[in-house]
């Protein structure tokens, strides 16, 4: 590997080990295996344009193996509540083996206040979540779900999914498994659907 990709590499074990704002220009350097700092600003211009391109790098490489996990649970014959509950768990199981990656991804919300880059890739990839999600739960090719369908089922699952990662990330001992997601949609359902 050349030093931009020791760089990257770096500063994705930085953010895994300690976080966004706890990394330092020092810290990158060392995990990159000796790098010089003064090569961060050559190859990536900052601290934080490094540290932004390896938490995408890092999120585009969950967002394939998460697709490719989610995928399998599309038309397998299966009830649609038992794919989704299957679904769930693979869901839940991602924020428990991939939890530094998910405490990143809520710290970058934070820095993309400053950097209207990041700002741009994580609402590219919230849309592109939204699309996928719903494709998913229709079991319909992701090239044909509307607009509509986009911004409807899947924004919905979009914010349960994340209201469900922040529970698993700040008290895992109480937040919902599979089945109790499962169970709250269900009890939502029927509270929207009896007009109370």
């Amino acid at each position: 590997m050349g030093n931009r990709e020791d760089l990257l590499a770096g500063a994705r074990r930085c953010l895994e080990e300690k976080g966004w704002a706890r990394t330092t220009v020092r810290d990158i350097a060392t995990a990159s295996g000796g790098v010089s700092m003064a090569a961060i600003g050559y190859h990536f211009g900052s601290r934080e344009a490094l540290l932004n391109a390896a938490l995408i790098e890092a999120i585009d490489d969950w967002g394939t193996r998460t697709g490719r996990t989610l995928t399998a649970f599309g038309g397998s014959g299966s009830a649609p509540a038992e794919r989704y509950e299957a679904m769930w768990a693979a869901i839940i199981t991602s924020f428990q083996d991939d939890r530094t990656l998910w405490l990143a991804t809520i710290e970058a919300l934070l820095q993309a206040e400053h950097s209207e880059d990041l700002r741009r890739y994580l609402a590219g990839g919230q849309a592109e979540g939204r699309r996928g999600l719903a494709a998913l739960l229709l079991d319909t090719p992701e090239d044909e779900i509307d607009d509509t369908a986009a911004r409807t089922l899947g924004a919905a699952q979009m914010a349960l999914f994340t209201g469900v990662m922040t529970q698993w990330l700040t008290d895992p001992g109480q937040a919902p498994d599979a089945s109790a997601v499962v169970a709250g949609v269900r009890a939502l359902t029927t509270l929207v659907d009896s007009g109370a």
